[in-house]
């Protein structure tokens, strides 16, 4: 079975710090974004870091919802979304935003050594 991974960095200019618009005379701040694009049949990926669910709402012109995720960690900001895509039903989009202000919370492997198995095509 080959697993593909598919990744973009985004930087949003536009979210300030109480993650609402930046509105007039509001400070920019830089927030990074990862978007994954990965074919898999489960939607949630173990990363590493422990997540809490806060929503989930349906997507217009979509049969998939999109769920969105806090880290856990006591003052780490940093929130993910997962979503399959329509088109491609065996594509998992996860995009993650903000970086995280502390170390790895499991004892599981690396995010990095988990993208690297995913890259990496299974014998046949």
């Amino acid at each position: 079975m080959k697993v593909e991974t598919r990744i973009q960095h985004h930087e949003a200019n536009n979210i300030s710090e109480g993650g609402g618009k930046v509105t007039k005379g509001d400070k920019k701040i830089r927030r990074h974004r990862f978007a994954f694009h990965t074919r898999s049949h489960v939607d949630i990926l173990d990363d590493g870091y422990r997540w809490r669910k806060y929503g989930q709402k349906a997507v217009k012109n979509s049969k998939f919802p999109r769920s969105y995720y806090r880290c856990t960690h006591k003052g780490c900001n940093v929130k993910k979304q997962i979503q399959r895509l329509s088109k491609d039903e065996e594509v998992v989009v996860t995009t993650y935003e903000g970086m995280h202000s502390h170390p790895l919370e499991k004892t599981t492997d690396s995010f990095e050594q988990i993208l690297k198995q995913l890259q990496t095509p299974a014998p046949s």
